[in-house]
């Protein structure tokens, strides 16, 4: 139960960070190009694949199990899910995996930008529907 508690105060904690960060970011360069969220996705990666390293079994750092999780899950999570999809791609490059990792990156990309065009024109089709 500790785990989801710290997992949970991580998330906050990552989620509140990234809605600053990007705030900050857009009030001083714009709208026009999304260099908040391009920072804290380049950011968050840096920091979880360094805490991953730094931290795994044999790693410089040996912390307890819930305090991985808050910071890999929790804060990291928070602030970008980008950094687990960086993390987990590198991890099939280095085991080898070059053609899934391909496949991840193909996948998460094409698959979510298809998932956010059909949630952004689904209240259109469901009008359409509903008015005939």
């Amino acid at each position: 139960m500790m785990t989801y508690i710290w997992i949970a105060a991580g998330g906050l904690i990552g989620t509140l960070l990234r809605y600053q960060i990007n705030l900050f970011f857009t009030a001083r360069l714009g709208e026009a190009m999304p260099w908040g969220t391009i920072i804290i996705n380049i950011t968050g990666s840096f920091i979880i694949g360094l805490f991953a390293a730094l931290t795994e079994t044999g790693g410089r750092w040996a912390v307890p199990p819930e305090i991985r999780a808050f910071i890999l899950v929790g804060l990291c999570g928070g602030y970008t899910t980008f950094s687990s999809f960086s993390l987990q791609t590198l991890a099939l490059i280095q085991s080898g995996e070059i053609a899934r990792a391909l496949g991840n990156v193909v996948t998460s990309v094409v698959a979510g930008l298809l998932a956010v065009w059909i949630g952004a024109t689904a209240p259109l089709w469901l009008a359409r529907l509903f008015r005939s």
